[in-house]
């Protein structure tokens, strides 16, 4: 009996050093996995914002959105995407926020498409609005010129000739006042810009767009491969008018394309502080196995590989400590119990009282 126990005890503490262990690798990477580092800041966590946010099937029974208002040319396919413009010329379609973005810092991500039947011949584009105007149609990709705060554009056609390729991603801060340079394509006003070919892509092509007030503003697209993001431009020290309204807008003119909205997922940045203390419950909910959906990326290959090794050894305990016990009970019967307290075994029951009485009388 004391064998089976101590056989039960020990896979009973191999059993919680592996619990413990894998707990505490999973403290270790949910701290780690529950932040994201851009240039000097780090984003601790995040949490969705419902209003800023638009999936499929997009309306309600009543064909609206209580969040979001579009016009214009636009229409939605509730299975597919909001399309903004058909493949048609003189068309421009809207999207709008109905509620101002009130967190100071923010993460806009927007899957969209772009598509066409030409290869050659394509446009005008397709814009993400931060301003603090919304809803109203106008020549700058399907809204209003002179505007105040940030539009960027997903530009596909080039008004002008350029060293650099198009289509292109060109981010402007306008200030209320000046109107859109439409012969340079935004080239003299620009803060930000890369080129990136979006158009007719074989995976879902992304915009991400982090915003921290008065510190940084970061782009990146995805449009190569999956969960393959491609930074865009990172600027510092970029200042956002204050409660902007999130939009999208684009326009075809001569030449056209289709520009589709197909998800919009908006995130509030909370920020962490370089010298604060550990947070006591966030890392209680990093050990039950709570993560952060936005900037949770799994576990790392050390860590899958030392909990793969690491049960591997304690199945091996276990079966050779379940072999052990077998064998001893085959083997030892009750004289290991009773005969094996005086120091005396033989096979069988005489093995317990007929020795012992044997040796002392």
């Amino acid at each position: 009996m004391f064998s089976r126990f101590s056989s039960m005890l020990s896979l009973t503490t191999i059993a919680f050093l592996l619990s413990f262990s894998c707990l505490f690798i999973g403290v270790v990477h949910g701290k780690e996995d529950d932040k994201t580092r851009l240039g000097n800041s780090t984003i601790d966590r995040t949490l969705q914002l419902r209003t800023h946010s638009i999936y499929a099937p997009y309306i309600d029974q009543d064909l609206q959105n209580r969040w979001w208002d579009f016009g214009g040319d636009a229409y939605v396919n509730t299975n597919k995407h909001i399309r903004l413009t058909r493949n048609r010329p003189s068309q421009m379609g809207w999207l709008w926020s109905r509620l101002a973005l009130t967190p100071s810092n923010f993460v806009i991500e927007v899957e969209f498409r772009v598509s066409g039947d030409s290869s050659h011949l394509f446009g005008d584009g397709l814009a993400i609005w931060l301003t603090q105007d919304r809803g109203q149609p106008g020549p700058v990709f399907g809204s209003k010129d002179e505007f105040n705060g940030l539009g960027i554009f997903l530009d596909t056609y080039a008004n002008a000739r350029h060293t650099y390729a198009f289509p292109r991603i060109v981010a402007v801060l306008g200030d209320g006042k000046t109107k859109y340079d439409y012969a340079s394509d935004g080239d003299t006003q620009a803060i930000g810009a890369c080129s990136a070919n979006f158009r007719r892509t074989n995976v879902a092509t992304k915009l991400k767009i982090t915003y921290v007030r008065d510190a940084f503003l970061d782009v990146k697209i995805q449009y190569k491969a999956w969960d393959d993001w491609t930074d865009c431009f990172y600027l510092e020290k970029v200042a956002l008018p204050q409660n902007p309204f999130l939009g999208f807008s684009a326009m075809t003119g001569d030449v056209s394309d289709a520009h589709d909205i197909i998800t919009v997922t908006s995130y509030s940045a909370i920020m962490s502080q370089p010298d604060s203390p550990l947070n006591k419950h966030k890392v209680a909910s990093s050990f039950f196995g709570s993560r952060s959906h936005a900037d949770s990326s799994g576990s790392s290959w050390f860590g899958l590989f030392f909990k793969l090794l690491l049960l591997a050894g304690v199945c091996a305990g276990g079966f050779y400590g379940w072999k052990e016990y077998q064998r001893r009970q085959r083997y030892g019967g009750y004289g290991d119990g009773m005969g094996g307290a005086y120091g005396m075994r033989t096979p069988g029951i005489g093995g317990g009282f007929g020795d012992v009485y044997g040796k002392r009388f």
